[in-house]
This record gives structure tokens, C-alpha cells and sequence, in this order.
């Protein structure tokens, strides 16, 4: 009776060791694992991933595609390992995220994007002023486009004014690739747009979206400011906005090892090649002989 025990302890020991070697906790050089973006972030978000990806072939990131409020909610509740954000949290947000994942918020800034305004190619528009942007997100004729709710978009524009969403009137065409595929058809409203879905410099569908439509300047303080590479590098631009990622990740596993690398010099140089500005400017040294 007594070696029949140990016998079945042993058994029970070998059997609970097997089940804990078959589950593999990923790190950054294999695993799985899902991130959610915003639409408006898909394009430099994927190209990052990809190339991550591609130098760790143990590793598999999926990502969501999802309104940034509505990633925001996943990451609460573990159901996406990390998001890309632009604008700032709310206290009651700061509140829930240390309420539930109980870690500090550390964002992992990254790249420098923008809200940008298109309107039809024939529009006599160049540019358009703080207040008067301010005053039509107040009118009831809705003429400027957003996205959608809970998009990023939406949120930073209000953030900008001081704002609620909730406060603001505005129409709707869901996609930034749909608002300027679409904007030509609507004389007289105002597209609002991720500056990443039509940023990338060498990309087919990027030029013809670019070409497709008018950006527009945004005056601000007597002065027009174009939303570019160098009013992004100085910030003069009214609606630059910084990407950053945050993970609800407790160790260094596959979330942490793709925002390290988003962060440094490789992921930098494929921000920079999706027509964003790196957060993190590469110093480099030239020796001369």
C-alpha cells in the first residue's frame, strides 16, 4: 500500500511538470500575442510589427484594428497585450488602468504624427484658422468629417480644444482612407485625418491619396502652418501629435520587446520611412579623415 502512494505521487508529479513545460511564457524573441491600433495609427503600427516580425521568426503579433477608446477598454481587460495611444489620458483613465493591471503608465513614445484637414481638390481653400474650425465642430451644419466616435481623431481634436467628444457636431464617413476617397463628393465640408494614412512617401496608394485631394494649412496666432516633416520635428504645427505605446505586460516578454524596438534605431528608421518623424532622433556620427 505504501509504495502504491508514492507510486501515484510520483505519477501526479511527473504529470503536473509535463503540463508546466508544455506552457511557454513568450519573451521577446518568440510567442504570441495581439496589439490593438487605431485605424489612423494601422499603417506605421503594422510596418512595425512586420519588421519586428521578420527579424524574430519565433514571434507572431496580431493586430486589432480597432477605435482607440475601444482598444483602450481591451488592454483593461487583458484581451490585447499593448495599444498605441496619441492623445493623453484621463485621470479617471490613469485611475482604471492602475486599478486593474496595478502598473505604472510608462508611454513608449515613438513616432510624431498629425491631424490633418483635406477638402476637395477644387476647393478655393488653402488653409483654415483655429477659430474657425472651433466655431464650425460648434454648428449644426456638421460640415467637418470625422471617422467616427471614439476614434482617435475625434479625441484629439477635442483634447485640443479643451473639449469633450460628446461636445462637438460633426458628420461621419468611417475610415480615413474612405473621407478622402469620398471628400471630392461633399463641396464645402472638411475632412479630418491621420496625417500616417497618406504619409508614406514611396506608397502607391499614399501618393493617389494625396494627389486625390487639398491639405489644408491650419493658421494659428496669424501664421500657417502645413503639416510636414519639419513643423512635425519643431511641434509648430497646431494638431502634431505624438504615437505612443502603453502595456498592461508585468515582464520583459513580446509586448516589451517590440516597443523597445519601435523605440530604437531600427524601428525608428521604419518610422521615418513611413513619412512620420521619430520621436527618438538618431544622432549620428560622421568621422572625418
Amino acid at each position: 500500500m505504501k509504495y502504491r502512494i508514492i507510486l501515484l505521487i510520483a505519477l501526479f508529479t511527473l504529470a503536473s511538470s509535463c503540463k508546466k513545460n508544455e506552457r511557454v511564457i513568450d519573451d521577446p524573441s518568440q510567442g504570441t500575442i495581439t496589439i490593438a491600433a487605431d485605424e489612423s495609427f494601422q499603417s506605421v503600427t503594422e510596418a512595425l510589427t512586420s519588421r519586428y516580425m521578420a527579424l524574430n521568426p519565433a514571434t507572431k503579433i496580431n493586430v486589432e484594428i480597432k477605435k482607440e477608446d475601444l482598444a483602450f477598454l481591451d488592454l483593461l481587460e487583458n484581451k490585447v497585450r499593448a495599444i498605441v495611444l496619441s492623445r493623453d489620458l484621463t485621470v479617471r483613465e490613469k485611475k482604471a488602468f492602475k486599478d486593474k493591471i496595478d502598473l505604472e503608465i510608462q508611454p513608449a513614445k515613438f513616432a510624431v504624427d498629425a491631424v490633418v484637414f483635406v477638402v476637395a481638390k477644387n476647393s478655393p481653400l488653402t488653409s483654415v484658422s483655429l477659430e474657425h474650425l472651433k466655431s464650425e465642430l460648434l454648428s449644426d451644419e456638421k460640415n467637418i468629417i470625422f471617422d467616427g466616435a471614439n476614434a482617435s481623431n475625434l479625441n484629439f481634436v477635442a483634447q485640443k480644444f479643451k473639449m469633450l467628444p460628446s461636445d462637438l457636431k460633426f458628420s461621419v464617413i468611417a475610415g480615413n482612407r474612405n473621407i478622402i476617397q469620398q471628400i471630392n463628393n461633399y463641396p464645402g465640408k472638411i475632412g479630418v485625418v491621420s496625417l500616417n494614412t497618406l504619409s508614406r512617401p514611396y506608397d502607391k496608394e499614399s501618393e493617389e491619396l494625396r494627389n486625390s485631394v487639398k491639405i489644408l494649412g491650419v493658421e494659428s496666432e496669424g501664421k500657417v502652418y502645413s503639416p510636414d516633416i519639419t513643423t512635425l520635428r519643431n511641434m509648430s504645427y497646431p494638431f502634431t501629435r505624438v504615437l505612443y505605446f502603453i502595456t498592461n505586460e508585468p515582464y520583459y516578454g513580446l509586448g516589451n520587446g517590440l516597443i523597445r524596438f519601435s523605440c530604437q534605431q531600427l524601428g525608428q528608421i521604419v518610422v521615418q520611412k513611413e513619412g512620420l518623424q521619430p520621436y527618438n532622433i538618431i544622432p549620428r556620427e560622421v568621422q572625418m579623415r
